[in-house]
């Protein structure tokens, strides 16, 4: 299982709207803070908050290319997260199905 730690940072990252945003953004490739900021009008300064939380949850990279910070993302966390619903999601499951077989041979009976 996830370490509870880290799946905190992940889903308080995926918590904002803007940073899941960007995650899809950089889905289709690299970009640069500056290339991140600017559909949201945001300053440079609140797009590195945004990437620095990503960044610190795991979901993102930066690397300093010349004068500006590449940012990549990071798929490893956001596996951890879908292994973590996944789990739950199968568990649940299994409980419905239970409780639907039940219901069914008690409808069965009543008949």
């Amino acid at each position: 299982m996830v370490q509870q730690e880290v799946l905190d940072r992940t889903f308080a990252a995926l918590a904002d709207a803007t940073r899941r945003q960007i995650l899809i953004r950089l889905g289709r490739g690299p970009a640069s803070i500056g290339e991140l900021a600017e559909p949201f009008g945001m300053s440079l300064t609140g797009m590195k908050k945004h990437v620095h939380v990503l960044e610190n949850a795991g979901l993102v990279t930066t690397e300093k290319v010349g004068r500006s910070r590449q940012c990549r993302l990071g798929t490893e966390r956001l596996e951890d997260a879908m292994s973590w619903i996944r789990f739950y999601q199968r568990l649940w499951e299994r409980r419905l199905d239970g409780l639907d077989a039940y219901f069914t041979l008690t409808k069965e009976d009543d008949r």
